[in-house]
């Protein structure tokens, strides 16, 4: 009778231990895509970072145009 006992023992211990494991791969690819989907956000913002750049300094030499009119 210990020995059933210790079969049903066994294997709640492996189960836990198995979806302890499955949970952590999960949370490991979820963390490696929440990494790619911040690297897409920098290279957006660097890429508005620099069409910004781009427009002040249209924005300067329109204004270097105009005064120099005056």
């Amino acid at each position: 009778m210990a020995n059933g006992m210790d079969t049903i023992i066994l294997a709640i211990i492996i189960g836990t231990l198995a979806a302890i494991v499955y949970s952590l791969r999960v949370l490991v690819l979820m963390e490696r895509r929440i990494a790619k989907i911040d690297l897409n956000l920098e290279r957006i913002v660097m890429r508005i970072a620099a069409e910004e750049k781009k427009i002040e300094s249209e924005e300067m030499k329109i204004e270097r145009l105009i005064k120099k009119r005056k």
